[in-house]
């Protein structure tokens, strides 16, 4: 015979019913002592499911719970509704400033929906991505938002999403068909470079994180050789992929040789993000060279230091707010029930014109 049937004793005070130490948190199964009714009937309860219950018992849970002051688990009352309202954000490398910025549109829109994001940092080890979507999906994440590296062993595909949706940022995934939001890399390439060439530039070199299969990296990449061929014969352009383990004499020795090699020209570097701008920043400090004089500059990201470096550094501003905000949207819409073909978006980006790219003194 259930509690219920059997009349129980209303509700008295939290402390004589419960017996709980000064400071504790009330569970479920204290309300229900103190109501005199199963731990169901309290979570039908707080379910608002109160006409499955008669008035008297909805009355002694109700009065239970505000006695023991008791607040339900927000995890435990989704999960019974068959959502977590949290989001798995997995990022390649949270030092990363692009990671940073995209990560605070993300949750910026996930937390406007009624989300919380959950994150995992691969510190850029690439084998670790299967690991990150499994630990996310033990704390039953309604789905996945990845910038990750998109390479390596531990690769994510469809199968490794345990059926949740996702969207990707920045770096595509081979055989994962999902939403992808990123910078539209062509036309910011195109923009960057043809800036340089109608300020004077002749000789440029662009200077990229090693390609290794990264999508965004080959993309800028491609776009780069493609700007150069556009205009002919009167600019030369070409590639030097910088590891940051060995950027030091090596990078040295490609700034020499892009002056070497223009001559009497105007020469000037492309940086593939904030973090290749820093090692150039570093290499051109130990050269003794100034962006803007010796070599011009222009890189992607804009980071809040750029303007402080030289004369200030040209650069390409990716809009990582909103890249966040679309990506949440984009997951959020597929967890409302939006069934159709994986988009894509790609966002432009701004070029900002400082010092290092200045026109050509004649």
């Amino acid at each position: 015979m259930s509690p219920e049937s059997a009349g129980a004793p209303t509700a008295k005070t939290p402390g004589a019913v419960t017996g709980l130490a000064r400071g504790a948190r009330a569970t479920i199964a204290d309300v229900a002592r103190a109501a005199g009714v199963s731990k169901a009937t309290v979570s039908r309860f707080l379910n608002h499911r109160e006409r499955l219950l008669s008035p008297d018992i909805a009355a002694r849970v109700e009065a239970a719970v505000a006695q023991l002051a008791y607040t339900p688990s927000p995890m435990a009352q989704a999960l019974s509704h068959g959502r977590s309202r949290l989001i798995g954000l997995i990022v390649a490398d949270i030092t990363n400033p692009y990671s940073v910025a995209v990560l605070r549109g993300a949750e910026k829109a996930c937390q406007d929906a009624g989300y919380l994001v959950m994150l995992f940092n691969l510190g850029n080890d690439a084998d670790r991505e299967r690991e990150a979507i499994n630990a996310l999906a033990g704390y039953q994440v309604d789905g996945f938002i990845l910038n990750t590296l998109g390479r390596g062993a531990g690769l994510v595909d469809a199968e490794a999403l345990h059926g949740k949706p996702a969207v990707l940022v920045d770096r595509r995934h081979e055989g994962m068909h999902t939403d992808f939001v990123s910078l539209d890399n062509a036309s910011a390439m195109k923009a960057a470079c043809d800036h340089l060439v109608d300020a004077g530039y002749r000789e440029l070199l662009y200077v990229t994180d090693p390609l290794a299969g990264v999508s965004s990296r080959r993309e800028r990449t491609a776009a780069f050789e493609a700007c150069v061929a556009a205009h002919g014969k009167q600019v030369h352009g070409r590639v030097v992929e910088s590891a940051e383990e060995d950027a030091g004499e090596q990078l040295e020795a490609a700034l020499r040789d892009l002056r070497r090699r223009a001559g009497r020209r105007r020469a000037a570097l492309v940086a593939g993000n904030a973090l290749v701008t820093l090692r150039i920043a570093a290499a051109m400090a130990r050269l003794g060279w100034h962006f803007g004089e010796e070599l011009g500059f222009v890189g992607f990201d804009d980071p809040e230091w750029a303007s402080l470096i030289g004369p200030g550094l040209s650069t390409i501003a990716q809009p990582t707010d909103e890249i966040g905000r679309a990506a949440a949207r984009c997951l959020i819409e597929r967890l409302q029930g939006l069934d159709s073909a994986p988009r894509q978006l790609l966002l432009p980006g701004e070029l900002v014109v400082r010092g290092s790219s200045g026109a050509v003194k004649r």
